[in-house]
């Protein structure tokens, strides 16, 4: 059974029909999903979503496809960790990691929203998918098009972490690199979209794509039992996650599944690519595109399409954008693996750096819960750290010349007898 009514202009509020649009025709406003949360409500309740299967479609009344999931049967319901450790060397009360790094298939939380973009593509009838990519995405959508027989054409900028290229490459996917950054790309992709009349996820399915993301937020209210922490640090690239969290929070309200929305939301940038949190800071209205020059590719989006929206999420909910540089990025990447052993991506260092720095600037309290938002594994990323870990203890397979390095150490360890 569908609850989708439609797709809904965010500006004029011209409603469409479910067809893979992106744009309203009349006032070229971006187009988002229409519910009919009334028959939702009927449908769900705590106890009904508590007893499914321990993945995103637990969630499927508030999810934008009609029939059943085509891929990403396991995606989602990552962990939601209380960071003890972490806490306590940011000197903060009660903190949680929401763990996209183990998301399945592809270790990112883009496997949540390529779920629902290629489910509601197969639904269309199309038979290429495709996307225009900073990395995770393009594992992602190449990883997922393999899994449901679809063929796959994925755009990236040509310099992205090695890594992620070959975590692409290795679904047999068509990957082309493009001699750009990634506006570049997506501007190119915008015109094969409309030549070629591909599904791409991010383009003309965006709409039905971006929806996924609810499901990272649906999953902490239920995972912290019902409730919503104070305040929650979402990075952001385009700024479509964190508008879907905390859509996410509001629907969960409407519901009835939560009682109070008292969550403020953060932003999160890397000082290299920081068009969102820049506006946010000075009071503005527009987004003013800037060129990327960080560590952080993954947010590596100079002009981004929800940059307007995520702003405003921040200031109706009473967060606030902050960003921090590649230095303080790969500080905050070795702080929460020595700390709680979660490697995560350069965009969770980002989310990390930015919250240690809100709470030392005392606009998070810390006294009150937290939630970091870990959206990708550090394994993608290792190029980021790559001269700056090294093996300083090289020693022959002699016991004497270990006993030795733990003399220079100054450890002792009291041996058998």
């Amino acid at each position: 059974m569908s609850y989708v009514k439609g797709l809904k202009c965010r500006e004029c509020g011209k409603e469409y029909p479910k067809e893979p649009l992106h744009v309203c025709e009349y006032c070229f406003g971006p187009l988002e999903v229409n519910y009919d949360y009334e028959k939702i409500k009927r449908a769900v309740s705590r106890d009904i979503i508590s007893k499914r299967q321990p993945n995103m479609w637990r969630y499927r009344e508030l999810l934008p496809i009609d029939g059943e999931p085509a891929v990403g049967f396991d995606v989602g319901y990552t962990p939601l960790i209380r960071a003890k450790n972490l806490a306590k060397a940011l000197g903060v009360k009660e903190l949680y990691l929401k763990n996209d790094a183990v998301n399945y298939p592809t270790l990112s939380f883009k496997d949540r929203v390529v779920a629902v973009a290629i489910s509601k593509a197969l639904e269309f009838d199309f038979k290429v998918v495709a996307c225009a990519s900073t990395g995770n995405l393009a594992n992602s959508v190449a990883a997922n098009a393999a899994a449901c027989g679809m063929e796959s054409y994925v755009f990236i900028p040509y310099d992205l972490e090695q890594t992620k290229i070959l975590g692409t490459l290795v679904y047999g996917t068509n990957l082309v690199a493009i001699k750009g950054n990634y506006d570049e790309v997506n501007r190119l992709c915008s015109e094969i979209a409309g030549k070629y009349g591909w599904a791409f996820v991010n383009i003309n399915i965006r709409p039905y794509y971006a929806e996924g993301s609810k499901a990272f937020g649906y999953e902490i209210a239920e995972q912290m039992g019902w409730k919503l922490p104070k305040h929650i640090v979402v990075p952001m690239a385009g700024g479509s996650l964190i508008t879907k969290i905390w859509k996410a929070f509001k629907e969960f309200h409407k519901l009835g599944l939560i009682d109070n929305l008292g969550t403020k939301v953060y932003g999160a940038q890397a000082t290299g690519c920081a068009p969102i949190t820049t506006a946010v800071k000075e009071g503005a209205e527009l987004i003013k595109p800037v060129k990327p020059n960080t560590i952080a590719k993954s947010l590596a989006i100079g002009n981004p399409a929800d940059g307007f929206y995520a702003a405003r999420v921040m200031r109706e909910s009473g967060g606030w954008g902050e960003d921090v540089s590649d230095e303080e990025i790969i500080e905050s990447i070795r702080l929460l693996a020595e700390t709680e052993g979660i490697f995560t991506e350069t965009a969770g260092g980002v989310t990390l750096g930015v919250t240690r720095k809100l709470i030392e600037q005392g606009r998070i309290p810390r006294d009150e819960s937290i939630v970091v938002s870990i959206t990708g594994n550090g394994l993608k990323t290792q190029e980021a750290l790559a001269g700056r870990l090294t093996v300083s203890m090289t020693i022959d397979a002699k016991l004497s010349d270990f006993d030795e390095l733990l003399k220079k150490q100054n450890k002792v360890y009291d041996a058998k007898d």
